[in-house]
């Protein structure tokens, strides 16, 4: 087995997701939105999975009558190994299959160390770090078994390369663990012809950013402000890291697995 070789390929052919089924975990709304919206936009049939299922469910109602994809919903939680499983299985039989899996949910709590309860670092790894492995473990399982060259995509963070503002060390331990992750799940997967690709964003203008953002000490919000000046002269938006995802579940990345990709407007430069 080996990855081919795709230099007769045209651009459109790269890019194109036609015939692919994708699976984007916290896709409702923010920056897994407009992974969702990029990946439809390629070609991809598009499972949605979040704990918001109302939200999914008009995002996906909205996407599928945009490009003319099928694009579900469903309720995922992706501390439940049970529901990840039940995600595969619906894309599987929904879908016609499993050739991308975007690890896009996430926490990012605001807590002191000396004030951090062990249940709210539990809950963040649970979600940042063993979500993300359980969903690439029961995503490669499928893979394997029907002898997909699939790719695994998981969004990481600038503060998966550095310390960010205090209280956030439950975050960057576990963002730190799934840019680790990706260069191990490379290493095993690559015999099956399994890429996984990692996408770190800087902050981005969300919804769930913003409002998060608001309920941040006085202390914190000023040391985020001062990054939001990027040398490229804006803030980040969610397509911005969107493309960044296309990139890598398309055949334009077909020769990279185990990077982290930095779509940071060069914050970590």
């Amino acid at each position: 087995m080996a990855i081919p070789d795709v230099t007769d390929s045209t651009i459109a052919q790269l890019v194109s997701l036609k015939g692919r089924t994708a699976v984007v975990t916290g896709g409702a709304q923010g920056l897994g939105k407009a992974m969702v919206r990029r990946l439809a936009e390629a070609g991809a049939n598009v499972l949605i999975g979040d704990l918001n299922l109302e939200g999914a469910e008009a995002a996906a109602a909205e996407l599928a009558e945009r490009y003319w994809v099928n694009v579900i919903a469903t309720r995922l939680d992706v501390t439940d190994s049970a529901s990840i499983r039940a995600a595969v299985d619906l894309a599987v039989r929904e879908l016609g299959g499993l050739d991308i899996w975007v690890n896009n949910a996430g926490l990012y709590p605001n807590v002191l160390l000396a004030d951090m309860a062990d249940a709210v670092w539990d809950q963040t790894m649970a979600v940042n770090l063993r979500g993300v492995f359980v969903s690439c473990q029961e995503a490669a399982r499928h893979m394997i078994e029907a002898g997909t060259k699939g790719v695994l995509i998981n969004v990481v963070s600038t503060a998966g390369f550095k310390g960010v503002a205090p209280g956030m060390a439950a975050y960057v331990a576990s963002k730190h663990g799934v840019r680790g992750l990706n260069k191990q799940l490379a290493i095993e997967l690559a015999p099956h012809d399994i890429r996984i690709l990692g996408v770190a964003p800087t902050f981005c203008e969300t919804e769930g950013n913003m409002a998060a953002l608001e309920k941040l000490p006085d202390r914190v919000r000023t040391e985020i402000s001062a990054t939001l000046s990027s040398a490229l002269g804006r803030v980040g938006v969610p397509d911005d890291i969107a493309r960044a995802v296309l990139f890598c579940a398309s055949d334009m990345s077909l020769f990279m697995t185990g990077s982290t990709l930095l779509v940071d407007a060069g914050e970590t430069a």
